[in-house]
């Protein structure tokens, strides 16, 4: 009997084979690099790649296997993992032109635990700069190329820009990102792939180059939600229960058991293709015995007209900038030093008084679902852009505003969030739906999106595969 085909397998059923040695970690590392050899050149998914270290990490993985010793299910699984987070062995640029400090090379939580479990690192993908924006332009290092367009160079989504293109090459099974306004789900959605915003302070920041304390979150990043309950338990620290018994349990709930808000804000301006895709993917969930019924959920307007202003980010990053990055200060990508400069003049008081309307704002928006247990909505309101129609920095800057516009509402209220494809748009590209949840409701999220899944079917069910990456 021959070895199980990895591109066409879930995170489970890999998971069981290498229990059942039907399959090894050093064949998943052998997978990852065959496939980024294939289409790493055109894709640039990564900023450090090391094919010796992926496979010694595999024989360690497959030797405590050997030794009877199972630390995890992650134990053996390739990962990518954003230029942004502290790995052990590898140096993080954080999107500049050389090493930040070696102090940003220190692991946090999130990526001991990872590591602690023997996951194989398939290597640290690109970020924008800092991970400030949302777009994946870097002038650096260059932008990874969405593999859904095979004629364009069209946005990947940022700043986790390198982590779905990983997916999308198959050179990894779970992409972990941060998420600050969206920088999870913007790649995921414009990918074609699953990603999550746990709730903003759910997982430690440590050993991660900030943006925005309040708001940054690592996350995680797949090819179906099913690998996602699976990522998520595995890393999550307030989960004390076993993968297999936390997805049987999530997955045990119905679409008629959950009452859904549509939120008409989030279908606004989309361009084509958008919410007609959304919405017929609604439909079909109504269908099946989806409760659904209209919400208006607060400060969406008040939450963006913040951020128009800089957010919470924009006096803090500089700060951060000219006190521990001074060096860096001139190597600033000019889409992230426009941005810099307008903070100049930033007053403390100002930060100050914006944290505290968000902190009022958050607590009626979480009211505010009152029995709806999720709303839903287009993940993001535009078509990944073509890189070339973004250079210039003003233009850069316009096309991030909007593109963060549904994604950027629920992190500055404090929400938590999962995108899961559903569509192609008039540009054939893919379309997020965006599954949100109040503050700590994630396994509400998960469980929905599984629900989801179960009658949409996964991405490549529901979508294909990406034109530039062809499932072998």
């Amino acid at each position: 009997m021959g070895k199980p085909n990895i591109d066409k397998i879930s995170l489970e059923n890999i998971c069981d084979e290498l229990r059942n040695k039907n399959i090894s970690a050093l064949d998943l590392a052998d997978w990852a690099i065959d496939n980024h050899q294939r289409y790493g050149s055109h894709l640039n998914a990564y900023k450090t790649w090391d094919e010796d270290k992926l496979k010694t990490q595999a024989k360690a993985a497959d030797a405590t296997f050997n030794a009877g010793i199972d630390l995890g299910p992650l134990q053996g699984i390739p990962i990518s993992i954003k230029d942004l987070f502290g790995v052990s062995g590898y140096p993080t640029f954080a999107g500049c032109p050389r090493q930040l400090p070696k102090k940003w090379q220190t692991q946090g939580p999130v990526v001991n635990s990872i590591r602690n479990q023997l996951a194989i690192i398939s290597g640290k993908s690109h970020t924008v700069q800092f991970a400030y924006g949302g777009m994946g332009f870097n002038q650096h290092w260059g932008a990874p190329r969405n593999p859904w367009d095979a004629n364009d160079h069209r946005s990947p989504g940022g700043s986790s820009s390198g982590a779905g293109v990983s997916l999308g090459e198959q050179s990894a099974i779970i992409a972990i990102g941060s998420d600050t306004a969206g920088s999870v789900r913007i790649p995921a959605s414009m990918t074609g792939n699953v990603g999550m915003r746990p709730t903003a302070g759910r997982w430690s920041t440590k050993g991660i180059v900030p943006l925005s304390s309040p708001l940054d979150t690592a996350g995680p990043l797949t090819r179906s939600v099913a690998d996602l309950a699976i990522a998520f338990s595995s890393i999550d620290p307030l989960i004390h229960e076993e993968s297999v018994s936390f997805i049987s349990r999530l997955r045990a709930a119905s679409l008629s058991d959950f009452n859904i808000g549509i939120c008409d804000w989030y279908f606004d301006d989309c361009e084509p293709g958008i919410s007609e895709g959304v919405k017929k993917a609604i439909d079909e969930l109504t269908n099946k015995g989806l409760r659904t019924s209209s919400i208006k959920l607060p400060y969406l307007d008040e939450t963006t007209k913040i951020f128009s202003k800089g957010g919470l980010h924009i006096g803090e990053f500089t700060n951060f900038i000219n006190t521990e990055m001074s060096d860096f200060r001139k190597d600033l990508d000019p889409t992230v030093a426009i941005r810099i400069k307008e903070a100049e003049n930033f007053p403390a008081s100002e930060h100050i008084k914006r944290i505290k309307a968000i902190e009022q704002m958050s607590i009626g928006a979480n009211a505010a679902f009152g029995g709806f247990h999720a709303i839903v909505g287009p993940t993001l309101p535009m078509t990944p852009p073509k890189m070339l129609d973004i250079v210039d920095p003003d233009v850069h800057l316009s096309a991030n505003f909007f593109c963060v516009r549904n994604t950027n509402t629920v992190s500055l209220l404090k929400l938590c969030a999962i995108t899961i494809p559903v569509s192609l748009d008039n540009s054939k590209m893919p379309v997020g739906l965006q599954i949100i949840c109040p503050s700590g409701k994630e396994e509400t999220a998960i469980a929905i999106a599984l629900a989801f899944e179960k009658t949409l079917g996964t991405s490549v069910q529901r979508i294909g595969m990406p034109p530039m990456c062809p499932s072998n």
